[in-house]
């Protein structure tokens, strides 16, 4: 069993956001995986996202000191945000991690990898991706599990695809709309006899 959180941050000196956090982890107790969870950002901007994900993080892993992502996908990367009444650190790096992971420091509980989905994912993949990063089977890293989903998304868009074609295929041939006459024959299409007959 996995845990979505429909956590809503408070903002200091303003009512909470209408938008939840859109976070799922794998259920306490479940085994080792490269993946602990999945985040779906709202925004590629590090210092509005984070605030939200380290206030929720905080009481279930202890507090978040230190955060590592890729530079590949966030295009500013502040050196510290202020989160939950402390500063969390950030840091990055171009080579060593995997470029869809958030990897998450607490020095009470130990480290935590998310899946970072694309804030711009539609809302059936990224559903996916975040049953996908809960599996209690799961054992792929963060980008595994993006190429996974991208192939998913392709074949079901070759599916469609192919689903078009052969309706259109069939309209062309007179489908449901084609006229018969009293003797079921077709009109306007030619009709030829059967060898031998």
């Amino acid at each position: 069993m996995t845990a979505t959180i429909p956590f809503t941050p408070a903002v200091e000196g303003r009512a909470p956001s209408s938008s939840p956090l859109r976070l799922t982890l794998a259920r306490a107790g479940a085994p080792p995986a490269l993946i602990d969870g999945a985040w779906w950002p709202r925004s590629r901007n590090l210092t509005e996202q984070l605030p939200a994900l380290v206030e929720c993080l905080d009481p279930l892993w202890g507090r978040i000191a230190r955060v590592a992502v890729s530079r590949t996908f966030w295009p500013v990367i502040p050196r510290e945000v202020p989160a939950h009444g402390h500063m969390v650190r950030v840091g990055w790096s171009n080579a060593g991690q995997d470029p869809h992971k958030l990897l998450l420091l607490s020095y009470t509980f130990g480290r935590w990898d998310l899946l970072v989905i694309p804030p711009e994912t539609d809302p059936a993949t990224a559903a996916r991706l975040m049953a996908m990063a809960t599996d209690p089977s799961r054992n792929r890293t963060a980008s595994g599990l993006m190429h996974e989903a991208e192939n998913f998304r392709a074949m079901a868009e070759d599916e469609a695809d192919s689903d078009s074609t052969r309706e259109a295929v069939w309209e062309s041939e007179g489908g449901h709309d084609a006229s018969r006459t009293p003797d079921g024959s077709l009109i306007g299409h030619v009709l030829t006899p059967a060898v031998g007959v």
